[in-house]
C-alpha cells in the first residue's frame, strides 16, 4: 500500500513531486540499509548528513548565496514526512531545520555566513538547548545565565535532554541575560561546540525509544562567548525569538507524526494481508478491517489539517494556536494509531526487532518533547479565551 503522502495538498506542485521522488529514492538506497546500525551505535553517521547535503535535502529554505535552494519550508516538510515514513528516528533532520530557521530569522550577516553553509552541506550538525533539569516547558524558569565580561559573556548552567547533545557542532543555547532576575530577560547564543573550554557533554542517555538519536546533558562552566555569539545584534530578545520559532518546531513534529502513522498503517495492512487466522486472512476479519478503516480516516483528516498548516508556514502565517493543534493531534493520534496496529500484529508486534514495535516505542516521546500535550492544550485554550473574550 502506497500512502497518500502529501501529494493531495494544494501547495504541492510538479516540482514537489519530483523532489519527493528523489528524496524517497535516496532514502531507499542510503538510509534504510543503515537504520539498524544507527540504532545500535546511537547516532546517525556524519557521512550520511553530508550525502543528504549533497542531495539538497538540508538547504531547501536557505538562500542560494549560502548554498541553499531558496525553495521554501514545503520542501523541508517533504523531507520530514519521508523520513518518518521510513520509520526513521535516528537521523534528526527536524532539529537541523529548527536550528537553521533561527539563524535565518535572527542571525547577523556574519552569523549566517559562518553557520548556514555548513548546516546546508551537512558538515555542521546543530542542536538547540532550552530544557533544564528543573524546568521543562516553563522557559521563563530557566536558570542558565550569562554575565557580561570584556569582549563578550561567560555562560554557566546546564541543559538536559538535548538531541544531538553528544554530536552537535553548533548549539543554540537559551540563557538568562540578567542573572537572578525573573521575567523574560533571555537571550539565545550560538555556541561552537567543536572547541569550547568549559563545555562538558554528558554521556548519551538510555531511552525507551529513539535509541539512534543521541540525547544528553550539557554543562557550562564559565564558558566564554564572544559578542558575536549573541544571536542577532541585541540582547534580551530570546523569549520573543523562541515564541516566534516554536510554531515551526511544533509543525515539524506534527508532520513527523503523520509520516509515522502512514508507515504504521502500511506495515499493518501488509501484515494483515499475509497473516492467516482461523483459516482466513487477518484483513478479512471485520475487527481488523474496521480498526484499519478508522486509522485511515483519522490519518486523512490529520493530513488535510497538516497540509493547511504547511501552506500557512510557507506564507509565514502559522500562528501558535494552530501549530499547537498540529503538534497535539499529530502526537496523540500517532500514539493511538500505532498502539492499535501493534494489537493487530499480536505477538509479532511485541518483538523488538519488528518495525511496528520500533514505531510504538519511538512514538511515546512525541507527546512530551517540543512542548507536552498538556502545554499544547493550554496554549489552545488561551487562544479560545482571547477569541471569545
Amino acid at each position: 500500500m502506497q500512502p497518500t503522502g502529501v501529494t493531495s495538498a494544494s501547495w504541492f506542485t510538479e516540482e514537489h513531486t519530483q523532489f519527493q521522488t528523489s528524496v524517497r529514492g535516496f532514502f531507499d538506497r542510503e538510509m534504510t540499509p543503515l537504520q539498524d546500525r544507527w540504532r545500535t551505535q546511537g547516532y546517525a553517521d556524519r557521512s550520511f548528513w553530508q550525502r543528504a547535503g549533497e542531495m539538497g535535502l538540508l538547504g531547501a529554505a536557505a538562500p542560494e548565496e549560502f548554498g541553499g535552494t531558496d525553495a521554501g519550508k514545503s520542501y523541508e516538510a517533504i523531507v520530514l514526512y519521508e523520513t518518518a515514513l521510513k520509520g526513521e528516528t535516528s537521523w534528526s533532520f527536524m532539529i537541523q531545520t529548527v536550528v537553521l530557521h533561527y539563524i535565518l530569522a535572527y542571525g547577523t550577516e556574519a552569523q549566517k555566513t559562518k553557520w548556514i553553509p555548513g548546516l546546508v552541506d551537512g558538515s555542521i550538525v546543530g542542536a538547540i538547548a532550552m530544557t533544564e533539569p528543573d524546568c521543562g516547558s516553563d522557559l521563563l524558569a530557566m536558570t542558565s545565565s550569562v554575565q557580561t565580561v570584556e569582549g563578550g559573556y561567560r555562560l554557566n548552567g546546564s541543559k538536559t535532554y538535548i538531541t544531538h547533545g553528544t554530536t552537535a557542532d553548533l548549539v543554540i543555547v537559551a540563557a538568562r541575560t540578567q542573572p537572578g532576575r525573573s521575567g523574560n530577560a533571555l537571550s539565545l547564543f550560538l555556541l561552537d561546540a567543536r572547541d569550547c573550554d568549559g563545555l562538558t557533554r554528558g554521556p548519551a542517555m538510555a531511552k525507551i525509544g529513539t535509541p539512534g538519536s543521541d540525547t544528553s546533558d550539557l554543562f557550562f562552566d564559565n564558558v566564554y562567548l564572544s559578542v558575536g555569539s549573541l544571536l542577532g545584534s541585541e540582547p534580551d530578545l530570546g523569549f520573543p525569538q523562541l515564541m516566534t520559532q516554536l510554531p515551526w518546531e511544533r509543525l515539524v513534529l506534527g508532520i513527523k507524526a503523520l509520516g509515522a502513522i502512514d508507515c504504521a498503517i502500511a506495515s499493518t495492512v501488509e501484515f494483515a494481508q499475509n497473516r492467516s487466522v482461523f483459516g482466513k486472512r487477518l484483513i478479512d476479519m471485520q475487527n481488523t478491517r474496521f480498526k484499519l478503516a478508522e486509522a485511515k480516516a483519522k490519518a486523512e483528516m490529520l493530513r488535510s489539517f497538516m497540509n493547511d498548516c504547511i501552506a500557512a508556514a510557507e506564507a509565514n502565517e502559522l500562528d501558535t494556536a494552530t501549530a499547537s493543534m498540529a503538534k497535539l493531534m499529530g502526537a496523540e493520534l500517532q500514539n493511538q494509531i500505532v498502539g492499535e496496529c501493534v494489537q493487530l500484529f499480536g505477538g509479532a508486534g511485541f518483538m523488538s526487532e519488528s518495525l511496528i514495535a520500533r514505531l510504538y516505542v519511538d512514538a511515546r516521546v512525541q507527546t512530551i518533547y517540543g512542548g507536552a500535550s498538556e502545554i499544547m492544550k493550554e496554549l489552545i485554550a488561551k487562544s479560545l479565551d482571547r477569541e471569545h473574550g
